[in-house]
């Protein structure tokens, strides 16, 4: 499993990240403290508070591709 900081600030990103998301096989799920939903949905990212720290947690440690594509999200 891989855990990933992300930033999420306008309706647009979450839309993008959704959407590349989407195109990988893995599971995934987004943390924002103690609620956590998936990352393969829109309305479930919608629902977390974004001004909190959100960290997205893959269940694969062989999923380098998909952190590369998601650089534009990291909030470290």
């Amino acid at each position: 499993m891989r855990s990933i900081p992300i930033k999420l600030s306008f309706a647009e990103e979450v839309k993008t990240f959704v959407n590349i998301a989407n195109r990988y096989p893995y599971d995934m799920d987004l943390r924002a403290g103690r609620h956590v939903v998936d990352a393969k949905s829109i309305l479930g990212i919608f629902s977390l508070d974004l001004s909190q720290p959100i960290t997205l947690e893959v269940y694969s440690d062989d999923c380098d591709d998909l952190v590369k594509e998601l650089e534009a999200f990291n909030a470290e």
